[in-house]
């Protein structure tokens, strides 16, 4: 039990280290699909603390708070959503490992939703921000292809898109899922070994972050825009396209600034001011989670060397467990 109490606390550490951004998985992969990846290895170390944990809803919910706090601290820049796609992972995981067996489809389940939650979540803000108008631009866009093809279809493309879209994020969380179990599996049944590696300076540039998602934020910002008044311009006819698309950039820049000015900060605040209550009573398992961090990242940058004889699917499913079944047995020197 003691063993599994410090499991629980290491993967704890490894989940704020993959939530935070300072390094760790997506510093290995330098993969786009940013959210795909963090969300993915989230659910993972959620399933591992539910494994090892008695209580499962308690251990979780604890993990969830060091975890949100860590992140308050070393990344305060992150949005609003960001908050809530944690918790809503943790959460439904809680529900889920509290109420069935991980060997089961549990795992397979909130793969689905978590990610179906994250797609969801992207379209409510896109329709929220630019209204039903970037859904006409889609269908004009779709109906001008249509045309050029000599294909006529009652269906939106819209509703394609969307449907799609949704259908790949579903299908995506069910096979996370399923790599997810077979990943606890490798890791279950590995032989419980000590594993110590030395430390090396290791510095880290926190800014760069900051700058590159508000750069992102205005490119997406800009292309969406470009877009949809180039489809009203050039398709919804001189006039009506023209009114249309002055309404969008307004529409979209006056949200956007009041997302990011007033709305965005504020709840922000009152996250912030929950976990600063929540910070004194976990102070010593923050600076425990912390203190792993350096070591941490050059163990997944150690076992990402170490595999290097494997290819594909076998070496990226390798290097999964055997990063975490180090983290999780690492002794620091001193011990």
């Amino acid at each position: 039990m003691k063993n599994n109490k410090s499991i629980i606390e290491k993967l704890t550490a490894l989940w704020a280290l993959n939530e935070s951004g300072l390094g760790g998985f997506l510093h290995v992969f330098n993969s786009p699909f940013t959210g795909l990846i963090v969300g993915g290895v989230s659910i993972l170390l959620i399933s591992l603390i539910a494994y090892y944990a008695e209580n499962k809803w308690q251990a979780i919910l604890k993990a969830l708070v060091i975890v949100l706090i860590i992140k308050m601290a070393v990344s305060p820049y992150s949005p609003f959503g960001a908050y809530v796609a944690v918790s809503f992972q943790a959460v439904l995981g809680a529900i889920l490992f509290s109420n069935f067996s991980w060997k089961g489809a549990t795992i397979m389940v909130l793969g689905m939703v978590t990610f179906l939650e994250s797609a969801l979540q992207k379209l409510l803000i896109l329709t929220i921000v630019y209204g039903t108008n970037l859904w006409e631009a889609i269908d004009i866009y779709g109906a001008w292809v249509q045309k050029k093809l000599d294909f006529v279809s009652e269906t939106s493309t819209t509703s394609v898109l969307v449907t799609t879209y949704l259908l790949v994020y579903g299908i995506c969380g069910i096979l996370a899922g399923i790599f997810i179990k077979n990943t606890i599996k490798i890791i279950s049944n590995k032989k419980e070994t000590d594993f110590y590696l030395h430390l090396e300076t290791d510095k880290l540039d926190k800014k760069t972050k900051k700058v590159a998602f508000r750069t992102k934020v205005i490119w997406v910002w800009l292309g969406t825009v470009a877009v949809m008044v180039l489809a009203f311009s050039i398709f919804g006819g001189p006039l009506l396209g023209w009114q249309k698309a002055i309404y969008i950039v307004l529409r979209s820049f006056l949200i956007l600034m009041l997302w990011y000015l007033v709305i965005g900060p504020f709840l922000l605040k009152v996250v912030q001011k929950y976990l600063r209550k929540k910070e004194s009573k976990y102070q010593e398992d923050i600076a425990n989670a912390m203190d792993l961090f350096p070591y941490f990242r050059q163990i997944i940058a150690f076992t990402w060397k170490d595999t290097i004889h494997l290819k594909g699917y076998t070496r990226f499913q390798c290097f999964m467990a055997n990063s975490i079944s180090n983290c999780i047995h690492f002794k620091v020197p001193s011990e």
